[in-house]
């Protein structure tokens, strides 16, 4: 968790970065420059906008690629204690990190959305105060299956 409060500033500057050559009067910028122009146009702590939902996604993703990945080792793991053969223990590793994945995308697309809200016009941006409001108003303004976008 604490990686992550750290990375955030760089997650976001990646992300405004990824956006920046969409629309007609897109502009480039680098790594500096569009830390400096978030921190210039929205203030000092607008670098760390995003960081709850950076924090679920870490835990949610996480935790759940482990604990899939534990229990199936130790389901196919035999009674005398051998680990499962190499092919086995990657199918585990392929399934532990499915559904990891899946678990977190949730928290990616509040996420992004978030790291992203800066760069519309004001009258367009969404103002989601945390992830769980991030994570309710997405369901309920576009619907549950939204958060698999």
């Amino acid at each position: 968790m604490c990686s992550t409060s750290i990375v955030q500033p760089l997650d976001l500057v990646k992300t405004r970065m990824q956006l920046a050559g969409e629309g007609a009067k897109a502009t480039r910028a680098g790594t500096l420059g569009t830390m400096f122009g978030v921190m210039r146009n929205e203030g000092v702590l607008a670098v760390y906008t995003g960081l709850s939902a950076a924090l679920l996604r870490q835990a949610t993703y996480t935790t759940a690629r482990l604990g899939v990945y534990n229990s199936l080792f130790d389901a196919v793991s035999s009674a005398t204690g051998t680990p499962p053969n190499f092919i086995t223990k990657i199918a585990i590793g392929m399934t532990a990190g499915a559904s990891g994945a899946f678990i977190g995308t949730p928290a990616e697309v509040a996420l992004v959305r978030m790291t992203a809200d800066g760069r519309l016009p004001v009258e367009l941006r969404r103002g989601y105060s945390n992830v769980f409001n991030a994570l309710a108003r997405i369901t309920r303004e576009e619907g549950l299956f939204t958060l698999w976008r």
